[in-house]
């Protein structure tokens, strides 16, 4: 019987590690299908306390994993495929094999949905990304675009204004479906230029594979053109991975888990951190907080077992 699993090793897994581990619960936490989360994925992160000159995205998740591991997490590449309580303790499907446990902290993140145009994966980093709050400031003044039609879309445009010299709005359709007052508050930008009626269909890299522009067709005539940007942000939305607790743990209707009071789930002795449960800010430090809260809950929770 284990103590704690942790499920995820972006900033919510590892800070819940480091915090477990240092209360001596010994937790098992689960790498998964992306290990490091989607800060394994991002180049230069500056907006972490503690860097002024930045830091690297995987050299900060492998800081935090060191930290977990020298207070003594254990890791394991498994994923979890199954989840179900079991009276005074949870049952955890592992690669096919159940393992039980007093305590389990969610933090299996969300993975952000792309386009799924060829080149895609490897310009990640170099000219695409999903964040403009994380990326934005790299961007000072050259044109960018933003891929997308709702609240998301029309916040992240507006954001962009401060740095882009230019921002292109590209949706599919001849109107925004986001919010009026988020859509109002893009349109009227005059940084902004909504490209209506239009999808991307090719990133343009240039020899050093950096984004040099995007090929965008017209959804109404098929007439192609390019775009000369620096930068894509796509803007359609996340998705959280909460597919093996669908049915047991209550979420959204977007499927990210919902919490009752701080981390806590409906489940008595489960707890939700960072990206999985947190649909608005998203970002490193907000989900490193929530990870050490989860780590302090489950450390009181499982106070009740000791005799």
């Amino acid at each position: 019987m284990e103590k704690l699993i942790i499920v995820g090793t972006g900033c919510a897994g590892l800070t819940a590690a480091i915090y477990a581990a240092r209360a001596n619960l010994s937790p098992l936490v689960l790498e998964g299908h992306e290990p490091g989360g989607q800060l394994s994925t991002t180049t230069l992160v500056e907006n972490f306390p503690g860097f002024p000159e930045g830091i690297n995205g995987p050299e900060l998740v492998m800081n935090m994993k060191s930290q977990a591991e020298r207070f003594g997490s254990r890791f394991s590449y498994a994923t979890v495929e199954a989840f179900e309580p079991a009276g005074d303790h949870l049952r955890v499907k592992l690669d096919g094999e159940w393992k039980e446990t007093r305590t389990l902290i969610v933090a299996s993140g969300a993975s952000a949905k792309w386009l799924g145009l060829p080149g895609e994966k490897a310009l990640v980093g170099h000219g695409l990304t999903s964040c403009a709050t994380c990326d934005g400031a790299f961007y000072r003044n050259v044109p960018v675009a933003v891929v997308g039609g709702g609240d998301s879309a029309a916040e992240e445009a507006t954001f962009l204004t401060r740095f882009a010299s230019k921002v292109y709005l590209i949706h599919r359709r001849a109107s925004l479906r986001a919010s009026k007052i988020m859509a109002d508050r893009a349109l009227s930008n005059p940084k902004i230029e909504p490209v209506w009626n239009s999808a991307p269909v090719e990133y343009l890299a240039d020899e050093t594979g950096e984004m040099r522009g995007l090929k965008i067709r017209d959804t109404v005539n098929g007439a192609e053109r390019e775009l000369e940007v620096k930068c894509v942000f796509v803007a359609i939305g996340h998705t959280p991975n909460t597919v093996p607790f669908q049915g047991q743990l209550d979420m959204d209707e977007s499927g990210y888990l919902l919490q009752t009071s701080g981390t806590h789930t409906n489940v008595p002795g489960v707890f939700a951190a960072g990206d999985v449960a947190d649909r608005i800010y998203r970002q490193a430090v907000t989900a490193a907080g929530q990870g050490c809260a989860a780590a302090l809950d489950a450390e009181k929770y499982l106070a009740q077992f000791e005799h």
